[in-house]
């Protein structure tokens, strides 16, 4: 598959290239050199809200310090990668893109990660938990120790396993940076129906995604949701004129406009953060970050 070219890819019934050829390799690499190119940019956003949010929970929260995270649509561990560790996501573009690991088997460079990410992990880490239906990506990702726990499992079809129920129960902070549209309001559904404490809920999510019918869910389960509207954030360039029109289509049908947001060729997410009222009034989004 080429990267950038619209016509090598298919779409999604919402008009989004279909990637799924590079979400379940042995290892990252295909993932890398296909997303460069389109300046795929999300998780470097994450990195610092989430860790800015893992800092606040733990000064509201003393006693959830350091957070056990949940992150959705993991795939290789990127966000755990960038959370817990001194790297940047430059660094790792760099990383699984460079020709002195291009002639490494995925076991060698699994072995390879497992040392570099560890020589570079930052005082008291998070613990990670990843769910994907993507089941090499996630070995992946626990192989090399970015993740304590993996779950190659679909939760808009499925109910959690019970090893999976067993490590959402002490969830802190659910994390998920674009991946809303595959999953959608049955899987936060079944994940907060494993949660006995509240957690926080922070999701970066396309603005051709609504997010009204997940934030009414959260509601129910006594978590208020705030956007952050000073601004949006750049997920990756579009293939082409086909994802362009399809964008600016569904925008139009949500009442939104592309105008210094998606008209520079860019999808752009929003940033929306679910947390129990007593948070949300102590430290409300706006000064969060």
């Amino acid at each position: 598959m080429a990267a950038g070219s619209s016509s090598s890819l298919s779409h999604t019934d919402w008009g989004k290239a279909d990637f799924g050829a590079i979400y379940d390799r042995p290892d990252p690499r295909p993932y890398f050199a296909t997303l460069g190119r389109l300046d795929y940019q999300v998780p470097h956003h994450g990195q610092a809200v989430f860790r800015a949010l893992a800092a606040a929970l733990g000064r509201l929260h003393p006693e959830r310090t350091p957070p056990t995270v949940v992150d959705l649509c993991c795939s290789y561990g990127i966000n755990a990668a960038l959370l817990n560790h001194r790297v940047s996501l430059a660094d790792l573009y760099a990383r699984y893109t460079s020709p002195h690991l291009a002639a490494l088997s995925a076991r060698h460079l699994a072995a390879d990660d497992r040392a570099f990410f560890t020589d570079r992990r930052r005082p008291e880490p998070a613990r990670v938990t990843g769910i994907d239906t993507a089941a090499r990506a996630t070995a992946y990702a626990h192989t090399t120790g970015l993740l304590e726990h993996a779950f190659a499992e679909n939760l808009e079809v499925t109910e959690p396993s019970p090893a999976l129920r067993l490590a959402l129960a002490g969830a802190d902070l659910i994390t998920v940076t674009g991946g809303v549209g595959y999953i959608f309001t049955a899987t936060f559904t079944r994940l907060l129906a494993c949660t006995p404490r509240p957690p926080w809920v922070a999701a970066f999510v396309l603005r051709t995604v609504p997010y009204r019918p997940v934030a009414d869910l959260m509601a129910r389960s006594g978590l208020v949701t705030e956007k952050l509207h000073a601004r949006s954030f750049r997920q990756r360039r579009f293939t082409g004129s086909a994802e362009r029109r399809a964008t600016f289509a569904a925008l139009a049908a949500n009442g939104l406009h592309p105008a210094g947001k998606e008209a520079d060729g860019y999808y752009h997410t929003d940033l929306y953060l679910s947390r129990p009222a007593a948070d949300v009034a102590a430290l409300p989004l706006a000064h969060l970050l």
